[in-house]
């Protein structure tokens, strides 16, 4: 028998807890959040502002929860809702019956991380002959295919982008592949610019070297095609072009479906068969899974396939127009206040800008934007690219670019008041003389606390501080291979369970 009075287990009650008070304390926690509504959050989420959408997600995602991917033949509902998304997604990016591409087969998975280690995990097993296989990516690419080359022990050959264009020479790219390259990748768009490569170049390339090559359009690709029908000089980037095998796109960005479905499409079924894993060396049921989960609710997909059927083509067009002008409004904005530059023009559905010199310190400048209620993205310098701030651009924004703009020049304004942020002397020389390997557990919990990091959940001091310029210009100071351990343990000591009294 439980002791009713000893300590919790983290969510574990000891006789459990009614359901009005959980959802109590659900919506608690969620008042610390950053807002997914609004049009005032600039990352993460992606908000049509469209009546009922959520609700109507919501219940089709209920009807569907506990159905199990696992298996199509126990579950033919989730089988016909999978096909008919990666139908909708291969219809939106070229493909289909009186197209170049009318064999084109796919994949839902559960967002684009996955669906970029399922488009490298298939290039490298449809070569098992190549025992050190290697992808060719741009240094604008997700970090996505990285995180793939890690885990598969895939090569990663990275090809650096122009400062002035932020796209990778074509002729770059190219020269980049050797015999044991067996993808060459390129974005349309890219994160952090979103600029779209010259996928066309990149394609005919790879095909000429016989090598696979993969559009990751997860971020915007689902809009680029409504873009150019407004009449928007969109490069060709998806199944149209010849030498692209793979496409990938996420429906829970801009077909505004919730958390968290991609696709990942192939120009054919022979090019699809080696994503597919496949054991019966067991005594158990045999093992056959075209993506890397076994397991998988129903949910998701039944709210992708409820959105994606309730706004139809339409719908999307309406939506793709509204955030272009959100985009165009977005980008005057920048361009009128003194100090500010856009990184690239906008060509998609990101405005993404840079501080000129005498400009204002730009980590000072998104706390001053948080201050005023506009959550964006800071991103820090890379290889000669200065840092910028990263707007991701969705329909519920259209109504708010008014306010933008003038809160925009006065959080430039005050952060010029402010100065830059300057790393005490001894951080600075700290961050100049470490290695990742002389990090200890001692001196980040040191660190951690003197940036204000760490603190409990719904504490006063939380788990972030307030202000995060010092933080992030710490990280900017730090070479890549510091920052990357700095950020593992930071995140480490806020993921901690919790333990509270019954």
């Amino acid at each position: 028998m439980i002791d009713e009075n000893r300590v919790e287990a983290g969510a574990l009650s000891a006789t459990g807890v009614p359901a009005e008070r959980v959802l109590e304390e659900v919506r608690e926690l969620r008042a610390s959040d950053a807002p997914t509504h609004g049009g005032r959050l600039f990352a993460y989420v992606y908000d049509p502002a469209v009546p009922g959408l959520d609700e109507l997600a919501a219940a089709a995602h209920r009807e569907s929860a506990h159905v199990n991917g696992l298996d199509p033949t126990a579950f033919p509902s989730l089988l016909a809702m999978e096909n008919a998304l990666v139908g909708a997604a291969g219809r939106v990016l070229g493909a289909g019956p009186g197209t170049t591409a009318p064999d084109v087969v796919g994949s839902v998975t559960s967002g684009g991380t996955e669906s970029l280690i399922l488009a490298v995990k298939t290039a490298r097993d449809a070569h098992p002959e190549i025992t050190a296989p290697r992808i060719v990516v741009p240094s604008s690419a997700h970090a996505a295919f990285a995180k793939a080359a890690h885990y598969l022990r895939v090569a990663l050959d990275v090809v650096p982008v122009s400062p002035e264009t932020l796209r990778p020479d074509p002729a770059a790219m190219a020269a980049a592949i050797r015999p044991e390259t067996v993808l060459v990748a390129c974005s349309a768009p890219s994160y952090a610019h979103g600029v779209v490569d010259p996928v066309t170049q990149i394609a005919a390339a790879a095909a000429e070297a016989g090598v696979r090559c993969h559009v990751d359009a997860c971020f915007g690709g689902w809009t680029l095609p409504y873009l150019r029908r407004l009449g928007e000089p969109v490069p060709p980037f998806d199944f149209a072009v010849p030498g692209v095998t793979s496409i990938s796109v996420d429906l829970h960005k801009y077909a505004y479906a919730p958390k968290g479905v991609s696709v990942l499409l192939h120009r054919d079924a022979t090019l699809r068969a080696p994503q597919y894993f496949a054991y019966a060396d067991w005594p158990g049921y045999t093992m056959i899974n075209p993506v890397i989960a076994s397991t998988r609710s129903g949910g998701p997909i039944a709210a992708a396939y409820a959105t994606v059927r309730h706004l139809g083509d339409e719908g999307y067009l309406r939506l793709a127009a509204i955030t272009r002008d959100a985009v165009t409004g977005l980008a005057d904005a920048v361009r009128a206040v003194d100090g500010l530059r856009l990184m690239a023009e906008p060509e998609s559905t990101v405005v993404c800008f840079t501080a000129t010199e005498g400009g204002p310190d730009l980590f000072v400048l998104v706390d001053e934007l948080t201050a005023r209620g506009w959550h964006t993205q800071p991103q820090l310098s890379y290889a000669g690219l200065p840092a910028s701030v990263h707007l991701t651009v969705t329909a519920a924004v259209a109504p708010r670019v008014a306010e933008f703009g003038p809160d925009l020049t006065d959080a430039v304004a005050a952060a010029r008041a402010a100065g830059p942020v300057r790393l005490p002397a001894e951080l600075a020389a700290l961050v100049g003389a470490l290695t990742p390997e002389a990090l200890t557990p001692d001196l980040i919990v040191g660190l951690a606390a003197g940036l204000g990091l760490g603190g409990e959940v719904g504490s006063d001091a939380g788990p972030l501080p307030e202000r995060m310029a010092l933080v992030n210009t710490l990280l900017d100071a730090a070479p890549s291979a510091l920052r990357e351990r700095l950020l593992v343990e930071f995140v480490s000591l806020l993921q901690r369970p919790s333990w509270a009294p019954s």
